[in-house]
């Protein structure tokens, strides 16, 4: 069984404030950090804190706490933002590098919002099966540089923070028992490509190429071109789908809804996330990302750590690692923490 014996997360120390978020938005103060979900959030001068910046520091305290150095690393991956230090370029191989990883192959691999739990069942497969032993999972997101607060049709995404996450895996059979945080059980995901082209960056693909035209009509900020409609085809399926992968991979686990003790999800609004915790049997105000907003991928690690600090994650607890990233893809994964 694979093992988690370390992780680490970072934030830039620059935030802003619900109160600033509706300023610059027009929304109501009260809609913005109720029903939005944003206290505050951090966000990363333009001058630093890249993805790879915040990763690399991320990695290294997650290699800390596995006590192993980064050429014990068989393999880095990179799972965060497709907004990266440069376009087409690998984040994952320039992490390595900057850690010392000479031992490590590095890969990217992409899934948004859900890139966590995904690219868990990725790695975990991969160590199952032999040829890499050790590896680490890295992810980040700056994303919020691209979030219009005029653009009222993107207003879903005025929740998008900043930060970075690492995992530390390694295979069964390593001496690990000392070490290992948790277990990694089984996974469950499921797309629905309707939703594909819901929320896009209008300029800079091959479709629509970066020009002065693209950046005068303001063309490299993420929208949605349909909000109402999106909102309620996402509407009809985003609970349960939600539930079937955490049902699904629950069940691949040997567990049920009744055993999970601890739920890490995606940064929500506040209503959503309330309801769906209940579904789930863990309760309101199990927790909540008011004070980070959505870091993409790095939710999941954020809600476990934010957990622990507050005492919900303890020794022999379930812990379902959730997301949903636009695509739309859900995925889930189950953790038994030690």
């Amino acid at each position: 069984m694979t093992a988690i014996t370390g992780f680490g997360t970072y934030v830039p120390e620059e935030t802003i404030t619900g109160e600033e978020i509706a300023e610059l938005s027009g929304i109501p103060e009260d809609v913005v950090v109720e029903k939005m979900g944003v206290a505050e959030k951090h966000v990363c001068p333009p001058d630093d804190d890249h993805v790879t910046d915040m990763s690399v520091r991320a990695a290294r305290d997650a290699l800390t706490d596995a006590d192993l150095s980064p050429d014990d690393l068989d393999l880095v991956v990179y799972h965060g933002s497709e907004y990266k230090d440069h376009v087409v370029w690998s984040a994952a191989a320039d992490i390595a590098h900057r850690l010392g990883a000479t031992e490590a192959y590095a890969k990217e691999t992409y899934a948004l919002c859900a890139g966590y739990p995904i690219t868990l069942r990725e790695l975990d497969a991969h160590l199952e099966s032999g040829g890499v032993e050790t590896a680490l999972l890295v992810g980040a997101s700056r994303e919020e540089d691209l979030v219009d607060y005029t653009d009222t049709d993107a207003s879903f995404m005025f929740n998008f923070g900043s930060g970075a996450c690492a995992t530390v895996l390694e295979a069964d059979g390593n001496d690990t028992d000392d070490r290992t945080r948790a277990s990694v059980r089984g996974h469950a995901t499921l797309t629905d490509g309707s939703f594909s082209r819901d929320v896009i960056m209008p300029g800079g693909g091959s479709e629509n190429p970066a020009s002065h035209d693209t950046v005068d009509a303001g063309l490299h900020s993420l929208t949605v071109p349909d909000p109402d409609d999106m909102k309620r085809r996402l509407g009809e399926v985003s609970l349960s789908n939600f539930l079937t992968v955490a049902d699904d991979a629950l069940e691949r686990s040997g567990y049920g809804r009744d055993d999970v003790d601890f739920v890490a999800v995606t940064h929500m609004k506040r209503s959503f996330h309330d309801y769906l915790t209940n579904e789930l049997g863990v309760g309101d105000g199990h927790h909540y990302l008011d004070h980070h907003g959505h870091v993409q991928s790095v939710d999941q690690l954020l809600a476990i750590e934010r957990g622990l600090n507050r005492g919900l994650v303890e020794s022999d607890d379930t812990v379902l690692a959730l997301a949903a990233g636009t695509g739309y893809t859900w995925a889930a994964s189950v953790l038994d923490w030690r």
